[in-house]
């Protein structure tokens, strides 16, 4: 029985192909994306941390980004 589902009368090898190639460029694409958050969200983190005190505390008053970047970066900048 699992062995003619595997097989889908020799079907099988080209169905179990697209969705292993499907999963592998969708977890790549999930990578990329996840990689290029971050940079962009260090990038935004050090542009906020060189604002003077009074100009960083409005910005991060006014947005609810700034605050959340701001929080998960911490003190690590």
């Amino acid at each position: 029985m699992i062995q003619n589902f595997l097989s889908m009368n020799g079907y099988g090898l080209f169905v179990w192909g697209a969705f292993a190639i499907t999963f592998i460029a969708c977890g790549l694409l999930y990578y990329k994306t996840y990689k290029t958050l971050k940079k962009h969200e260090r990038d935004f983190a050090k542009e906020i941390n060189e604002l003077s005190s009074d100009r960083k505390k409005v910005v991060i008053e006014n947005s609810k980004i700034a605050s959340q970047v701001l929080s998960s970066f911490s003190k690590t900048i």
